[in-house]
């Protein structure tokens, strides 16, 4: 049985990279009292790059323990919950074993697995790290963004229970991988959209599927 150990809210905060600075929410903190999820994410979590993140099909991003642990040992140094920007953090959760569909159950939350997290250049800032975003790559321990399918809360102790897509789907390492791949077929494209996929994910294969069309 898995379980939530720890809760994550963010902050506004600049950071400042090689381009310039910016407003960022990825750097949160544990807390210890229960919080409300409702629809769009934790109750007063922050949210900056709306173009990018959070919305409905990326409503949580949640982290696991084991990823955690492996990178605790891959860099030398421990890294705690909230460092990835992760709202939730659940002892026993490996991302990479997930499936889009998949539900995660907890209190009165069902949380629903759209997409797996992609690196961007703010994580690298956040980790002081210009390489970072190849290290996340290779790595592939991605965590999980996630949609709201009941509202509700959600306190640290919490057990986790796993509920299994039921239908054809693809993984959560699967997507990842694709992502990085320049060109996809029509039968690969066309699987994903049977998936259900984030919004984001879902208008990125749509452009896809229609330039195969044109070609």
């Amino acid at each position: 049985m898995m379980q939530l150990i720890s809760i994550n809210l963010g902050y506004e905060r600049t950071i400042q990279g090689k381009k310039g600075s910016w407003i960022t929410g990825i750097y949160k903190l544990p807390i210890q009292s229960p919080v409300q999820v409702n629809s769009y994410g934790l109750s007063d979590d922050v949210i900056c790059d709306k173009k990018n993140h959070g919305g409905l099909d990326q409503a949580l991003y949640v982290y696991g323990t084991p990823d955690y642990a492996w990178w605790t040992t891959s860099l030398g140094h421990e890294v705690s919950p909230g460092t990835f920007g992760e709202n939730l953090t659940i002892d026993g959760m490996e991302s990479a074993r997930f499936r889009i569909g998949d539900r995660l159950i907890m209190g009165t939350v069902i949380l629903e697995v759209t997409s797996p997290r992609i690196p961007c250049n703010t994580l690298a800032t956040r980790m002081g790290d210009s390489l970072f975003v190849k290290k996340f790559r290779l790595a592939e321990r991605p965590g999980l963004y996630c949609r709201v399918i009941q509202e509700g809360w959600v306190r640290n102790s919490d057990s986790v229970s796993l509920e299994p897509y039921p239908g054809e789907t693809v993984s959560v390492i699967e997507m990842f991988r694709d992502f990085y791949k320049p060109n996809m077929t029509e039968a690969a494209i066309r699987r994903y959209l049977a998936a259900p996929i984030s919004a984001r994910s879902r208008a990125d294969m749509e452009e896809q599927l229609h330039k195969l069309s044109l070609d």
